[in-house]
């Protein structure tokens, strides 16, 4: 077994966003959010659609991003998610450290 794991978003059934990793199949993990079987975020929004998935050879790389994207703007998930990387930039850019 590898060393790795997938990052990847699901859209909910009322519109929003997770954002979570597995070290599974994507498939099988989807089926798990589906199924109900984590309590939490996704249960309540069923079903879930994978919108966008990256595999890094590293675990720890792959939550990394996980929070980071976590904290991101619904606009610049959707930006992600949709592939356009100028959007995501200007975005990107647009945000104000805080300080």
């Amino acid at each position: 077994m590898t060393d790795g794991a997938y990052l990847y978003i699901l859209r909910c059934s009322d519109g929003s966003f997770y954002v979570g990793t597995t070290r599974s199949t994507l498939e099988a993990r989807i089926a798990q959010h589906n199924a109900g079987t984590f309590a939490g975020y996704t249960e309540t929004r069923r079903p879930v659609e994978l919108v966008y998935s990256e595999w890094f050879d590293r675990i720890a790389d792959a939550i990394e991003s996980e929070r980071r994207i976590k904290g991101w703007s619904r606009a610049k998930k959707l930006a992600l998610v949709r592939g356009d990387l100028a959007s995501l930039q200007q975005l990107a850019k647009r945000r104000t450290p805080h300080h």
